[in-house]
């Protein structure tokens, strides 16, 4: 990962600019009438050095320009970094459309057909979206483990092979967890108690499993060539680091935008890098506790891993700029809400689409009114999955039942020749069949 240039500061830009031989200059700058961002977007000096500057200016005094902007957005954070600077970021027209778009699909109404998200059938489109949640990001985190086997893993409930499978394991059980710590309030203890379930029986954080790194336990965060990306804070500064950041996550008397909290906490988390291992899952899990906890229910249904995934340089370099710019936190903030957006796009194409499968399957067994919303849900999967299997586990994991209606859901559907019934090592398997559409299509 290559650092970006350090831009020149804003003070040193004044500073210059300001001197009797500059003012003609400086007040050039001031009518070209530059905006916080380019184009809609909130540019690094990194990327702006690419670009022309307008007419008149050099690159330098564009982006003074752009610093006096930003300037007058800017608010401070009560977040350090190591040498007692604060943070700080702005909320630029683009972030506040993003913002708005957010808070009214994610803690508003959401207009999807009624099967797909009534209470009936809400369950397993939760738990898949938490199991994406759990796989994506461990796979940030270096977890060497295909999706399909992923998957398996969790809804089969067997124990994990090796720490690559452990490591999506507990990334889904916190997961879990943090639903019920909704509402409750940040304390370093329930942070220890996510980071512990998120790292526990790894052999990166073993025996550092929920409680802050030591002193002899300093951790760089390093690059693929061994550079040195982040320096964080030294572990004497840890518990105090982390009470202000609970009691900022907190706070509902300094009103922040909900979202840009469950961002800045986010990133306050991985700054920091407090533990020995699982600061990223862990920064991540932070910012869904804060989202449920403010109100954005939506977020239950997103995987924001899976999009960070496919742009992990971005995510990195989201943080660099921050760093590299005087602790300017918009760049990670846009970005956060950029990935946000996509995932709930993202959710809306996906809900769709089970609602054609829905449909679909409907369509094939509408005569026959005995099947379960939980049985049409696996025949949907099991149509677009020939030679899928399942088992009761798997089953009850995905629907949050008890074992016996697991049970009973997929005997009745193998009575019916939907699913093809096996039995290996004293546990049964049901296996997609390949003609299933035709088989449906003989039922009714």
């Amino acid at each position: 990962m290559k650092i970006p240039q350090v831009p020149p500061t804003y003070d040193a830009l004044v500073q210059k600019y300001l001197r009797p031989d500059h003012l003609e200059t400086f007040g050039k700058v001031m009518a070209a009438g530059v905006k916080a961002t380019i184009d809609g977007r909130y540019r690094h000096f990194e990327k702006l050095r690419h670009i022309e500057p307008p007419e008149g200016l050099t690159l330098e005094q564009w982006w003074l320009g752009i610093k006096l902007a930003r300037q007058q957005l800017w608010k401070t954070l009560p977040l350090t970094d190591t040498a007692g600077h604060p943070f700080k970021y702005a909320f630029p027209d683009e972030a506040l459309a993003m913002g708005h778009q957010i808070t009214q699909s994610a803690s508003g109404n959401i207009s999807i057909r009624e099967e797909v998200v009534n209470p009936d059938t809400r369950e397993r489109y939760i738990v898949s979206s938490l199991i994406e949640e759990a796989i994506t990001s461990s796979q940030l985190e270096g977890a060497a483990t295909t999706t399909p086997a992923a998957k398996e893993l969790i809804r089969s409930g067997r124990k994990p092979r090796d720490d690559n499978e452990r490591m999506i394991l507990n990334n889904y059980r916190a997961i879990r967890e943090i639903r019920d710590l909704v509402g409750q309030p940040l304390t370093p203890q329930v942070v220890f108690q996510i980071h512990r379930t998120m790292t526990e029986g790894t052999d990166e954080a073993q025996g550092a499993e929920g409680r802050l790194r030591r002193s002899d336990e300093y951790r760089i965060v390093a690059g693929a060539k061994g550079e040195t990306l982040h320096e964080p804070p030294p572990a004497d500064e840890l518990p105090e680091r982390l009470q202000i950041m609970c009691d900022f996550a907190n706070d509902r008397e300094s009103f922040v935008f909900p979202v840009l909290r469950a961002i800045i906490l986010h990133f306050w988390l991985a700054y920091d890098h407090p533990f020995v291992d699982g600061n990223g899952r862990t920064a991540r899990a932070l910012f869904y506790w804060s989202m449920l906890s403010q109100g954005y229910w939506l977020t239950e249904y997103l995987s924001i891993s899976s999009i960070l995934k496919k742009a992990p340089a971005r995510y990195a370099r989201s943080y660099l700029y921050v760093e590299t710019d005087e602790n300017d936190l918009t760049y990670f903030v846009m970005f956060q809400l950029e990935i946000i957006v996509r995932a709930i796009k993202d959710l809306h194409a996906h809900l769709r689409k089970k609602a054609s499968e829905v449909a679909k399957v409907d369509q094939l067994i509408r005569r026959n009114p005995e099947f379960n919303h939980r049985q049409l849900q696996l025949l949907g999967h099991a149509l677009r999955h020939p030679g899928h299997q399942y088992t009761v586990k798997s089953h009850q994991t995905s629907h949050n039942v008890a074992y016996e209606t697991a049970r009973s859901d997929l005997m009745r559907l193998a009575e019916k020749q939907l699913l093809r019934k096996s039995k290996v090592r004293q546990k049964f398997i049901f296996v997609a069949p390949e003609d299933l559409n035709e088989r449906l299509r003989a039922v009714n």
